[in-house]
């Protein structure tokens, strides 16, 4: 199968394609470096892959290459840490938009004239920002209230895409909700503002590269975001990976939507809890409670029935087993100065 993944130089998509080279597929790859800037992956040399430098807006540029194409993984967004949800509210609707149209339209044109069998749309588990039913299926961000921030509102904008154009032009689709991946390879992205934790500037402004990052430099006590009782479901970014997969090869995936995530669940305490005694071997770790930030989802708890039933998909990767991978990657980045 001939794949396009817009996004490649993305987080998520280095494990995706990774995996979708590995099972024989040809892999085509779009991203115009803007959100960490120029980046090599192990892949870029595969003779399946071929890397089109480009906007993932540009319409054009896309159906080009999905004319070759049987499947397209839109993975493309506009997005960085915590702090970009508030420093640039405006900015990542308006662009994340344009993309999203952009995809769709380029979808539509090779579903109608060439050989696409199917979008696969990578959306978040930011729809569910405001959940009121725990854990929570799939279908329940129809009836929760939309999200608050931006950003969820326009991964929720961009799962009606998918309806629209299935009903409109029968542009067949899997809708693929990501819970917080975790896993190596992630820097700071280009456009998020440096903001002091404690004494230490914030990598990523996302949990785990976070949390490990102050550990390592030695931050005691350490500085967490709210009352650190926010519950999130890590999951490997090559778990997440195996759920793409997973879509794509199963028929019962068309015009339906999926949590991948792993099953175990950890408030922020407990995470840095573990995270602490994997680098220190230590359980006195103490904590100073900064102000959170407006978007503080206190729980993310997902129902994962379906994807077991349907797609067979089950996260095999311990969040423990996780951090044993990232812990020394995050060592290695500090040690060089990319942190």
């Amino acid at each position: 199968m001939k794949i396009l993944v817009t996004g490649s130089a993305g987080f998520i998509a280095g494990y995706l394609i990774e995996k979708l080279l590995a099972k024989g597929h040809y892999v085509y790859g779009i991203d115009n470096f803007a959100k960490y800037g120029r980046v090599k992956k192990k892949h870029d040399s595969h003779g399946n892959f071929t890397f089109v430098e480009g906007d993932a807006k540009n319409g054009n540029l896309i159906y080009s290459v999905l004319s070759e194409c049987d499947h397209f993984i839109a993975a493309a967004a506009s997005i960085g840490g915590v702090t970009y949800f508030h420093s640039f509210a405006y900015d990542l609707l308006k662009e994340n938009e344009l993309i999203t149209a952009a995809s769709f339209n380029a979808a539509i044109d090779a579903f109608r004239i060439n050989k696409l069998k199917k979008i696969t749309v990578v959306s978040s588990s930011m729809v569910f920002e405001n959940a009121s039913e725990f854990p929570t299926k799939e279908g329940h961000e129809r009836i929760c209230p939309p999200p608050s921030s931006t950003y969820g509102f326009q991964k929720l904008a961009t799962e009606y895409f998918a309806q629209g154009a299935y009903e409109q032009y029968k542009l067949p689709y899997t809708i693929i909700r990501p819970f917080n991946c975790c896993g190596i390879g992630e820097s700071r992205a280009k456009t998020d503002k440096e903001i002091m934790s404690g004494n230490i500037k914030l990598a990523m402004s996302h949990v785990v590269p976070d949390l490990c990052q102050k550990i390592l430099k030695g931050q005691y006590p350490l500085h967490i975001l709210g009352n650190g009782n926010q519950i999130r479901h890590y999951t490997y970014g090559g778990d997440i990976a195996d759920g793409i997969i997973s879509s794509i090869e199963n028929e019962e995936a068309t015009n339906n939507d999926f949590n991948i995530s792993s099953s175990e669940g950890i408030s922020v305490t407990e995470l840095a809890k573990l995270i602490y005694y994997k680098v220190t071997g230590k359980n006195d770790l103490k904590f100073i409670h900064d102000k959170p930030f407006q978007y503080d989802v206190q729980k993310r708890i997902p129902n994962v029935e379906k994807a077991k039933r349907i797609l067979g998909f089950e996260a095999q990767t311990s969040l423990g087993k996780a951090l044993d991978e990232v812990i020394p990657w995050i060592a290695d980045m500090i040690k060089i100065g990319a942190i």
